[in-house]
């Protein structure tokens, strides 16, 4: 009864989720189609030890047994009643690939289940380390878009975090140095000092100097020579709870963007500043710009996986043309647009990390609005 219970839940899967479940019972038929409605002396009963077989790369080890059980006993039946001297060795056959295909779906379910831990392991890590961030602070509409290189991971080396502080919203986008779960460490040492450093620290370079500490005693406290000379880049922006001026840090990042009307400003900074554990070696110093961010407002941060994702031209992505053609929408539209738009223009090749966030000046009629509902 077991087995005909396991039988019994490929089908209900099937109705839920996938019909391609169903191919070795199509397997199935169609060999014994092909066995009844054929001469005798053409053995496609022979063919049926392939339907067992490829139910163990789909179908559990009671429903692969209970489907090469239906292929061997007409077999049997037939080799009984017509005494076919080659239709025991058929049935045998059968029975032997039934056999090790029970084994294959067992060792195929423990790697699921496997995958399964380890993927449950890596979302409990993101969710410590890249901590949810609100959909909406005050005024401002907020969305993140967070995607990683390596392969079933769900975290990697670019990270973002936002800090409601006493100074106002704080954010931080950033990459380290390389990508996958080789970065993630550092990842977190960063985002461990950005999250008390925004409460803290007066103002955005003090914010970045902890960050530089930070990654220098990571650095140290790691023997592997791999990550000995980690730096990251990073943008830190501040939104003050009054006012329309927003301060931005740019250590060594992709420029924001600001889009205003339809119209796209690339915000350069006017003064360089070094990345994350590389202004002492530089000698160098951290400056701070400030722009007037209204209502209607659009800011999008972005590491350079999105801008450096190729098509297959080896043509980047053109993501300022981009987005002030699409930023007429929400800031969770957007993103969600912009993760098909790259992976579209990459042919779904994305092999970067990517992670984006996405801050939009609510209207004032907009943000009355949501006041009013509330």
């Amino acid at each position: 009864m077991g087995d005909i219970g396991a039988f019994r839940t490929v089908f209900a899967k099937v109705r839920r989720r996938d019909p391609g479940l169903l191919s070795p019972v199509a397997l199935t038929a169609v060999i014994g189609l092909l066995a009844v409605f054929t001469p005798q002396d053409v053995p496609f009963t022979q063919l049926l030890p392939a339907a067992p077989a490829l139910a163990a790369s789909v179908w559990s080890v009671g429903a692969t047994l209970v489907l090469g059980a239906i292929c061997v006993l007409p077999v049997v039946g037939y080799a009984l009643a017509f005494s076919d001297a080659s239709a025991p060795y058929t049935a045998g056959a059968i029975a032997a690939v039934t056999l090790a295909a029970a084994h294959a779906s067992h060792l195929r379910q423990q790697r699921e289940h496997t995958l399964a831990q380890v993927r449950a392991v890596a979302d409990a890590a993101q969710e410590v380390l890249l901590r949810p961030v609100p959909d909406r602070i005050r005024d401002l509409d907020i969305a993140t878009l967070y995607l990683a290189a390596a392969p079933q991971a769900r975290i990697g080396g670019d990270f973002l975090a936002a800090a409601d502080t006493p100074h106002g919203l704080r954010i931080i986008l950033g990459d380290v140095r390389g990508k996958g779960l080789g970065a993630v460490g550092v990842s977190a040492a960063l985002l461990g000092s950005f999250y008390e450093a925004a409460y803290e620290s007066p103002d955005l370079g003090q914010i970045a100097r902890r960050l530089d500490t930070a990654l220098t005693r990571y650095n140290a406290a790691v023997t592997n020579e791999e990550f000995c000379e980690r730096f990251a880049t990073a943008v830190i922006l501040e939104l003050p709870p009054t006012g329309s001026l927003v301060s931005i840090l740019s250590c060594g990042h992709p420029p924001p963007l600001l889009v205003r009307d339809g119209t796209t400003r690339v915000i350069e900074p006017a003064a360089p500043s070094p990345p994350v554990n590389l202004a002492a070696l530089i000698d160098c110093d951290y400056h701070v710009e400030r722009i007037h961010f209204v209502p209607g407002d659009l800011i999008l941060l972005y590491t350079d996986g999105v801008t450096e994702t190729r098509d297959q031209d080896g043509v980047f992505f053109p993501l300022a043309d981009w987005a002030g053609q699409t930023a007429t929408t929400s800031p969770t539209a957007l993103l969600q647009t912009l993760q098909k738009a790259l992976v579209r223009h990459s042919d779904r090749n994305l092999d970067d990390d990517i992670a984006c966030v996405a801050i939009r000046n609510a209207p004032q009629s907009q943000s009355q609005s949501v006041e009013l509902a509330t």
